[in-house]
């Protein structure tokens, strides 16, 4: 199928009952989530107030206005030493896969993530999943590994393929400002200090 015009755009409270379906959808499908329960739009606006321009969730809207998708970037971990990795998350709806909705989505996430200064972003797919697999590589997330037995879904144990691409224009392999003025202090040496 041809791909049809689609838009991307911070989502809206007002978006909480569209981002619902598209998720049941998925909850439905027991292909993409450890969830079961499905979710309503108060649900998903309480979840919504809790994003902010760190953690942004967007939408992809069609030509006549309609939410056909939806992806958000996740704390990976409340450390502060992993505060420039996130999780992504994208999911299309049923009737829209395979129209562009996925990759439209996607570019845009992966520049929010590198405007919001993440270095890594990350994902967790079944391994039984292989559109999402092959999804994932194409915007350069490589496979890192399998995670055994990572969570029951309806009484069987599910395996997960992490993903992780590197945003590299984040990356600053420069000491920090502590590490540059602690070697002026110390005639160049940095002998004592841990980071």
């Amino acid at each position: 199928m041809a791909p049809r015009t689609v838009a991307t755009r911070a989502a809206r409270l007002t978006d909480a009952g569209a981002i619902a379906t598209i998720y049941n959808q998925g909850i439905g499908e027991r292909v993409a989530t450890f969830e079961t329960r499905e979710r309503d739009a108060e649900e998903r606006r309480a979840w919504l107030r809790e994003h902010d321009e760190r953690h942004p969730v967007i939408v992809a809207e069609a030509e006549d206005g309609e939410v056909v998708g939806w992806a958000s970037i996740s704390a990976y971990s409340q450390r502060e030493c992993y505060s420039g990795v996130g999780e992504a998350t994208v999911y299309v709806r049923r009737d829209r896969r395979g129209e562009g909705v996925g990759r439209a989505l996607m570019a845009s996430l992966v520049q929010r993530a590198r405007s919001a200064m993440y270095w890594k972003l990350i994902a967790r797919i079944f391994v039984a999943n292989v559109a999402s697999r092959g999804f994932f590589e194409q915007f350069g997330f490589r496979e890192v590994g399998v995670l055994e037995k990572h969570g029951k879904l309806d009484g069987r144990w599910i395996d997960v393929v992490e993903v992780e691409r590197l945003i590299s224009e984040n990356i600053c392999d420069r000491p920090s400002k502590r590490v540059r003025r602690q070697r002026q202090s110390s005639g160049g040496r940095t002998r004592g200090y841990r980071s």
